[in-house]
């Protein structure tokens, strides 16, 4: 081959004392042409604020493995047009995945709207396309999605005029939305994010704030909901922050015992954040992880209630690489450098920003992933249907 690809650094825990060992996977998946030379590089880089050990390391072996293609994806939605950043939500046996469309990668124009299809055979075939949010003089877009406690789905529009404002939609079939909520905050987030359930507080969700600048203007924080999503409750978490430090697009499950495990998106790098409470969501830490084959990812959380592991989906904007890792929530809880390789269960478009957004949901033992792939001023929404995760790697 003529050309070559940089790796990220990977972040990984080492004793101080001598002689230990590990086996570190620093490229999971890497798209190569069959039968071609194939050189490797491996360095490690002490110039990186991430490599605080003072030791000397030794590289043992290098191991290349070969790995099949990801299945591909279902198409969601590939008419003309930027469909793209879709919600999805299993409503009992059925997928509801929403989307967005315009006329490219802009949140505000009048001609985006907001649309829902859904499937009950895994995403093989989709109903007709259903409007949710159409308001004139406002662009919308899906940001965030969930269930009440009766199971019912629910759904964050944003919606962008000469205001922002972030309206609540309930469905129970998938087809006809209801409005049931549009929120007066003290501080107008950037986002809503996806809706989980709360034991003693009710309807979650994490909300961020800010302009992408490099001012200290960022904030975070969460909103509760004690009547299925009437009316909400905001709190903020941390103000003032650097981009750097800002926590975007977050995504949460509640552990029990007042736990809650987040994961957020990061804008300026290196590696996704994980914030962390054990209170309810009444108090939080937030720290970098070692989840660095990112570019502007946004993640999205499964939690097995049956073999307990925690599956954090992403994509690799840049490289067009779905993600997914998989771990036990307790070995990563109070050591967010310690989560394990990522997997690749999907491919989409290499262009940076008109490809991504990963939403995870699942039906039994199937988890199903929308993101949206393609090239401006045409992308599709696209899902993946994979099996459940039984054991962590």
């Amino acid at each position: 081959t003529t050309g070559y690809s940089l790796g990220k650094p990977v972040r990984t825990p080492l004793p101080a004392g001598p002689f230990h060992s590990r086996k570190i996977v620093l490229e999971s998946y890497y798209e190569v042409v069959p039968d071609a030379p194939l050189t490797v590089r491996i360095q490690r880089e002490p110039g990186l604020p991430g490599d605080t050990f003072t030791r000397p390391t030794g590289l043992a072996a290098v191991k290349v493995t070969p790995l099949n293609a990801p299945a591909e994806a279902h198409v969601v939605q590939d008419v003309s047009g930027y469909n793209s950043w879709p919600m999805t939500q299993a409503i009992g046996e059925k997928l509801v995945c929403t989307y967005s469309r315009g006329s490219g990668h802009s949140i505000g124009e009048d001609a985006r709207a907001v649309y829902a299809r859904t499937s009950v055979d895994g995403g093989k075939s989709w109903t007709a396309e259903t409007v949710v949010a159409n308001n004139p003089g406002f662009g919308e877009v899906t940001v965030g999605k969930g269930l009440d406690s009766t199971g019912a789905m629910l759904l964050w529009v944003r919606r962008v005029g000469k205001q922002r404002h972030h309206d609540l939609y309930r469905t129970t079939d998938g087809v006809s939305f209801t409005l049931i909520a549009t929120p007066e905050l003290a501080t107008q987030p950037m986002q809503i994010t996806d809706v989980f359930a709360v034991p003693d507080v009710g309807l979650m969700a994490l909300w961020f704030a800010g302009n992408y600048s490099d001012k200290a203007v960022h904030s975070w924080g969460v909103i509760t909901s004690r009547d299925d999503g009437v009316n909400w409750t905001q709190t903020p978490v941390e103000s003032g922050l650097l981009k750097a430090d800002w926590p975007t697009e977050p995504a949460a499950v509640s552990l029990g015992d007042g736990r809650i495990l987040a994961v957020a998106r990061t804008e300026s790098g290196p590696a996704q954040f994980q914030m962390v409470s054990t209170d309810n969501g009444a108090t939080w830490k937030r720290h970098q992880t070692n989840i660095s084959d990112i570019y502007a990812s946004t993640p999205s959380l499964i939690l097995d209630a049956e073999t307990g592991l925690l599956s954090n989906y992403y994509y690799e904007r840049g490289r067009g690489i779905l993600r997914r890792r998989v771990v036990a929530p307790n070995i990563v809880f109070d050591n967010p450098l310690h989560w394990p390789a990522s997997e690749a269960v999907a491919t989409g478009s290499q262009l940076a920003w008109d490809s991504g957004n990963a939403n995870a949901t699942f039906i039994g033992d199937t988890h199903y992933v929308s993101f949206y792939s393609g090239e401006a001023p045409d992308t599709a929404v696209m899902l993946s249907e994979l099996p459940e995760p039984t054991v962590a790697p």
